[in-house]
This record gives structure tokens, C-alpha cells and sequence, in this order.
């Protein structure tokens, strides 16, 4: 930077910045793979997961450019950090530059047995050998030693080296590890191809052109380089923003391991591994996410990425927070799931993780963290019982606005870690400002209407289900409970309802709570859209108390005011069944 530059203020110097660094040119890939630059997969970076259905695609894309004169395919960003002027590391792309590899050896192998068929032999070995100079690797001309245009991750680059660019075929392929044996499979489907194609028998001037020509200077890719692994994720945000596709999981691991000591890295790496067996690779932003907000107000997701760069620094820090993440994985991951294993010896708890699924909130996760470290089993089931209290009433009931619930149980989390809260009478205390009181409550619950289709139809036929074990006094699982949604003015109501729910009110009561019973498959199958007289012996004959009692509340008629009276009754249940222990 000259003179000028340094006398801007550091903002407008940090704007120039940005700007150079999201200014991405366009290249083919002949000028991308071109003046001996050299491309390196982190250790840490995803394994080769394509399959036949992406090689497919690209190849339809590259034969059918061969009828176009000016044809161009765009193979979408390519995002490398810049450690030398001839030295990139990968970081996002290498699926799309692994699998052209593969497709410029099996040519490569294609004009090779070409040539021991005698066809043009001198012609096309040295066709194969310009090919693989060009694309693979050459020879330095001082050491004689033969470097790759493309280095893969641990678990690929040995299988890719010795035996994909070597044109080997591995001893027992079907004994490879997964990703090996995709790129095996990938050489077999492109050398099928090539087989396949009417010149490969005896033109290999043909074959060359298919890479030097239509791979080389046809496929158009935006690159996107970077001058350190930090300023990946502003070009994340960016080219998300464009949606093209990138991984907050894949930059995340990138920013950790490039922290990491070398030394660590493999025990990181089998860490990692597990954290996103456990959760899901496409969880572990959220696992970490959450894991933050026990010692953070407001982590938004948008911004993962700033504040771990922020406050994760060194190898030491990296390393902790692994293994934080490793203890925490599990829970996060059983919160999602009420059949997990975790569940087997706290049974009472499945209810509770049932509850927080089908309400489909998990704001209280850092607090569910930090709880299970801190305090007993059963101080965790009752933990979980509040909750979902609270989850029932803000979010269900009343539908308040949620941002408030995470910088709550950041705060209530922090009292239990700083041991200022020990035990669940001292959390109600506080979480008590997102606990909305009963009335309000009930007032809400008197005019809930919850879309019976999607996922609006568990939560209707949970909520149905502990209201009829409420009444009746017998245990049911609302999971398995074999009952239908029974509407009693039907979700298609006939002339006969017209009188006492006119056209335009039907819409506004056919959801509602009030309106909402349980009823028999069978029997909801005979009543149907039948008028309400007609509905009221099969009522009768239900097993379900809270259905049974509709015949007697309302034995005449279904007005719009009768769904108001049998809603608020049924709030007083709600207010009963959804309310903390400490209240």
C-alpha cells in the first residue's frame, strides 16, 4: 500500500479491503490449474462424497457444449486462500475440481490404450502425456520430481496419488473406504463414457479435445481468493446472499483446525468427527451456537462466524472448546429426539422432550446444557417440566416474540454455572419474566386456532391429548394415541351449517381449540361433513371423556358462541396442566 493509503482512516482502508476481497474474476479452468499453481485440500476438509448422479450432470454438460460453437458452463464459485503466488489452499470447491481431475485421467487413459492398440501410438502417448502435464502434474526440471496440480485431504490424497493419477486399479475395490471407493467410482463412470463415445475407438485427437477444449476452456468458474482463512466467511456471507453454496460447517472447521497446533490436529480432527456424527454435520453451527449463548446475551447465526474467530485464537482455546462441544453434542442431539438412547435411564424425561419437539422451540438449550452439568437427574427432568411450561405459554398460547427467550435463559444458564441459582425454585425465580401469568393465558387459549394440516396437526392432536387424559384421569401418549382430529363444524361444511355458521364466519372457528375433539377413525370416516344432529351419536359412542362431554354440552346445537363457552373451559385445563411447580 503506498502512502496514501495508510494516511485513510483504518475504516475506509478496512472497506477498500472488503471490496478487493468480494471482486471475484472469472476463469476457465485451464487459466485456474494453469502456471504451476498447486491446489491443497485441508487435512480437515470434507471427504469426496459425489456420486453418479452430480457426475452425471457434468458430464451431459461438457458433451452436449461440444454442438455449440461458443458453448460456456458455468461450474459455479471457487473460494481459495492464497499462501503463495503458485499455492492455494481449497476452501470450497474441491468436489468440482477432484471429479474434473478424475475425468482428465480416465481420458488420459482412454488415449493410452489407444495407443497400445497401436492407433496413432506415438501420437496420442504424447497426447497423454501434454494432458497430464497440462492437468495433473509434472516433473520439476531441477529435482525431477513429480508434483500435483491437486493435493487431497488425509483420508482421499494417498488413494488419489498412488493409484487415480498412477492409473492403478486398487487390489480389492469394494475394501476401500467410502470416499475412495466414490473416487474409483467416479474414474469407472467417466471411462464408461469415453468408451461409450463413437471416436474413442480411433480418433484420439477427439479425446484430447474433449479436455483441452471443452474441460479447459469451456467450463467458467468465479474465483474467489482470499488472503487468509479469517476472510472466508465474509465471502460465506456474500455468495450466500448470491445463493450459491457454502457450508458454515465446512468454514467453521476450516478457521478451528487452521488454529489448531499441528500436533493436535489429528485428535481435533477424530473429535470433530464424532461432534458431527452425533448432531448432524449440518447442525454443528447450531450445537455451537448454542454452546455460546451460555457465556453470550446474543450470538446471531449471521454472525457465528465474527465472534468465534473473536474469541477462539489459540491452539489452547481451540482444543477446549472441542471438547466442550464433544460433552455437549450428545445432549443437544437427544433434546431433538425423545427415543435416543440417552433417554434410557430417565424415562420421565421423554414426555418433557416430546413436548419441546412438537412445540418446536430450542431456545432453552444452553440452559438444558448447563443444568445437565451442574445439577442431579432429577433436577433436570423438573427442568425440563418448567420449560416446557414456559415454552406452552410464550410460544404456543400467547405467540409472543421470541427474541427475548434466548438472552432469558443466557442469563438463567449463567446463574446456574456461577452457582447464584442451585436448584429449580431459584431458576423459575429467574425466568419468571418470560413465564406468562395464568390469566393471560388462559385469555389467549380461549381464541387459539392452530391449521390442522402440516406440522399445526401434532401440536393440535397433542394439546387434544392431554386434555383428554386431564379429563378422563387415565394416561394416554399422545405420540401413539390411534384418535383423529375431529372437526365438529367441518372443515368443509355443508348448507346444513349455514344457519348457525354462515359462510363467512366458518374459516374463523373450523381451527379452533374449542372446536377440536378426538374421535375414532372410524367413526370420524361415518360422521364426515354430516350436520351436527347427525355427528352426536357417534359422539356418544366415543371412548374419549372429552368427546363424550361435547353430546352433553351441547346437546342441540353448535354455535359459534358454544365453541367460545367450551374453549375457555378447556383454558382452565390448559392453565392447569402447563403451569410451573413454583408459580
Amino acid at each position: 500500500m503506498d502512502g496514501r493509503g495508510r494516511d485513510q482512516p483504518a475504516t475506509q482502508r478496512r472497506a477498500m479491503a472488503r471490496t478487493t476481497l468480494l471482486a471475484p474474476r472469472t476463469v476457465n479452468f485451464q487459466e485456474l490449474i494453469g502456471n504451476g499453481r498447486a491446489y491443497f485440500v485441508p487435512a480437515y476438509q470434507r471427504d469426496y462424497s459425489w456420486g453418479q448422479e452430480q457426475w452425471e450432470d457434468l458430464w451431459n454438460d461438457i458433451t452436449e457444449m461440444q454442438d455449440l460453437q461458443d458453448g460456456r458452463h458455468y461450474m459455479g464459485a471457487l473460494v481459495v486462500e492464497a499462501q503463495s503466488d503458485r499455492r492455494f489452499v481449497v476452501i470450497d470447491g474441491q468436489q468440482r475440481f477432484a471429479t474434473l481431475s478424475v475425468l482428465t485421467l480416465a481420458v488420459i487413459k482412454s488415449l493410452q490404450g489407444l495407443a497400445d492398440a497401436g492407433v496413432d501410438r506415438e501420437e496420442n502417448m504424447a497426447r497423454a502425456g501434454e494432458l497430464r502435464k497440462r492437468f495433473i502434474g509434472e516433473k520439476d526440471p531441477a529435482s525431477l520430481v513429480e508434483s500435483s496440480r491437486l493435493n487431497l485431504n488425509d483420508t482421499d490424497d494417498g488413494f488419489y496419488q498412488d493409484y487415480l493419477v498412477q492409473l492403478r486399479k486398487p487390489r480389492n475395490p469394494r475394501g476401500l473406504v467410502r470416499s475412495n471407493k466414490r473416487l474409483w467410482q467416479c474414474f469407472e463412470y467417466f471411462r464408461k463414457q469415453i468408451q461409450g463415445l463413437e471416436s474413442s475407438k480411433r480418433d484420439g485427437t477427439a479425446l484430447a479435445r474433449l479436455i483441452s477444449e471443452n474441460v479447459a476452456r469451456r467450463l467458467v468458474f468465479i474465483l474467489i481468493t482470499v488472503d487468509d482463512a479469517l476472510n472466508a466467511y465474509t465471502v460465506f456471507e456474500t455468495l450466500n446472499a448470491r445463493e450459491l453454496e457454502l457450508t458454515t460447517t465446512d468454514l467453521l472447521k476450516n478457521y478451528l483446525f487452521a488454529r489448531a497446533s499441528s500436533a493436535d490436529r489429528p485428535s481435533l480432527l477424530r473429535r470433530w468427527q464424532r461432534i458431527a456424527t452425533t448432531v448432524g454435520q449440518e447442525h454443528v453451527p447450531d450445537l455451537l451456537r448454542y454452546h455460546m449463548l451460555c457465556e453470550e446475551p446474543k450470538v446471531r447465526s449471521r454472525r457465528l462466524f465474527k465472534l468465534v474467530r473473536d474469541r477462539y485464537r489459540s491452539p489452547k482455546e481451540v482444543y477446549d472448546l472441542l471438547e466442550v462441544l464433544e460433552s455437549r453434542a450428545e445432549v443437544f442431539a437427544a433434546v431433538k429426539d425423545p427415543s435416543h438412547g440417552y433417554w434410557v435411564e430417565t424415562p420421565e424425561a421423554r414426555r418433557y422432550i416430546t413436548e419441546l419437539n412438537v412445540f418446536r422451540v430450542t431456545q432453552m438449550m444452553p440452559l438444558l446444557f448447563v443444568v445437565r452439568e451442574e445439577w442431579s437427574e432429577s433436577d433436570f427432568v423438573r427442568t425440563l417440566k418448567l420449560v416446557c411450561a414456559l415454552a406452552f405459554r410464550y410460544t404456543v398460547v400467547s405467540r409472543l416474540n421470541t427474541n427475548p427467550l434466548e438472552v432469558a435463559y443466557h442469563r438463567a444458564s449463567k446463574a446456574v454455572k456461577d452457582g447464584a441459582v442451585r436448584g429449580p425454585r431459584g431458576l423459575f425465580e429467574v425466568l419468571k419474566p418470560i413465564y406468562v401469568p395464568d390469566e393471560q393465558t388462559a385469555t389467549d387459549f380461549t381464541f387459539l386456532s392452530i391449521p390442522t394440516r402440516g406440522p399445526g396437526k401434532r401440536l393440535a392432536k397433542y394439546i387434544l391429548v392431554r386434555l383428554e387424559e386431564d379429563r378422563s384421569e387415565k394416561p394416554s401418549d399422545p405420540e401413539t394415541d390411534p384418535g383423529t382430529i375431529e372437526h365438529i363444524l367441518p372443515e368443509n361444511a355443508g348448507a346444513d351449517w349455514e344457519d348457525t355458521f354462515p359462510t363467512g364466519t366458518q374459516e374463523a372457528v373450523v381451527n379452533r381449540i374449542g372446536n377440536l375433539t378426538l374421535l375414532e377413525a372410524n367413526l370420524n370416516r361415518d360422521v364426515g361433513n354430516a350436520s351436527y344432529r347427525e355427528k352426536l351419536d357417534a359422539y356418544r359412542r366415543s371412548r374419549y371423556a372429552l368427546t363424550k362431554a361435547v353430546s352433553e354440552f351441547a346437546p342441540q346445537e353448535w354455535t359459534p358462541a358454544i365453541v367460545d363457552k367450551r374453549q375457555r373451559q378447556l383454558a382452565a385445563r390448559v392453565v392447569h396442566l402447563w403451569r410451573s411447580d413454583f408459580a
